[in-house]
């Protein structure tokens, strides 16, 4: 049986009770290393770097970040797990690694993504836009979908890989609207890019930097969003939910350390989190990447933050059988 697959929504993540009296002990008394799933640059590394910074200013040590990209997280969420249970290595968690839904996709992982990380919090979370070319016409979600289910089999589409968020996403739609597209997975979002400008593809779900990188490029237009509402600064982009009421679909990061770490590393790394949290400034940092900072929580909420993804997402995977590589 492979790892985190008996009892997914479950979720075994173990909030621990931070009582307020808890005696503190000296941590943190060396620096701790952020093990952050994706490359530099990016929409993940740059809020990454960003809490890392808050985190460090609060806690009086250097807090480290160390990007180790591969496999939607699951190298960065292995490291973390065969790490000392000591607090100093933290994971940037999200998505499939602590939700246990990578274990759905992939056949041999060495992690139990339920099992294996106790959650400090949510720090932020991020929206998904579809880019789409304009060789297909149509200014709107829906007007898009009527043009694919006209032309079935046609449409082709990118994601970050099989599982990614922004593969789910379209699948979701897909199956809600019964629409049938072709799914076209990139190792490099460059190439994605590349090849969505060039028309060799019709569509990207993508985070709303990429999607400012292009704002204005004549071949590529934005035709929705998958927040609950219009953003402000897309202000003429409607969301998905105006033709499928309830649809969100957002990306979200938070912090994890292995089980075991002690309590009093969570709760010094829960305060501190929280307190970056109330921070304008890095509010505002998180803001000029697209990102929308979580209000003040607890390691129980984020705990059931990634119980509500796995919920979310499980069924569809299992559904369609998605594997990945």
């Amino acid at each position: 049986m492979r790892p985190g697959r008996r009892g997914l929504l479950a979720l075994g993540l173990a909030a621990p009770s931070l009582a307020p009296g808890l005696a503190r002990a000296a941590w943190p008394d060396r620096p701790v290393r952020l093990v952050v799933p994706f490359g530099g640059g990016g929409q993940t590394d740059i809020v990454s770097r960003v809490t890392a910074e808050a985190l460090s200013a609060r806690l009086g040590q250097p807090v480290l970040a160390d990007n180790r990209p591969g496999g939607n997280g699951n190298l960065a969420a292995e490291t973390v797990a065969r790490a000392a249970p000591d607090g100093y290595t933290v994971l940037v968690a999200g998505g499939g690694t602590t939700s246990g839904l990578n274990a759905l996709l992939y056949r041999n992982l060495t992690y139990d993504g339920m099992r294996d990380f106790t959650p400090v919090g949510l720090f932020c979370t991020t929206a998904n836009m579809l880019l789409v070319h304009t060789a297909i016409p149509g200014q709107g979600f829906a007007e898009v979908a009527g043009w694919i289910r006209a032309n079935p089999g046609r449409f082709t589409y990118a994601s970050a890989s099989v599982g990614a968020i922004t593969h789910l996403i379209m699948e979701d739609l897909g199956a809600r609207l019964g629409l049938e597209m072709v799914h076209v997975p990139y190792r490099q979002s460059t190439q994605a890019m590349a090849d969505l400008l060039a028309g060799r593809i019709h569509c990207r779900a993508l985070g709303l930097p990429e999607g400012e990188a292009v704002r204005g490029t004549p071949s590529v237009r934005p035709v929705a969003l998958t927040t609950p509402a219009r953003r402000p600064e897309w202000p003429g982009v409607p969301a998905i939910a105006e033709t499928i009421p309830g649809f969100e679909a957002d990306a979200y990061f938070g912090l994890a350390v292995p089980s075991g770490a002690p309590p009093e590393a969570v709760q010094r790394l829960s305060e501190a989190l929280n307190d970056a949290l109330r921070d304008e400034t890095v509010r505002a940092a998180y803001a000029r990447v697209g990102a929308d900072a979580a209000p003040p929580n607890t390691p129980a909420q984020f705990a059931e933050r990634c119980r509500a993804d796995a919920e979310r997402w499980a069924p569809l995977i299992r559904r369609l059988n998605l594997t990945a590589e």
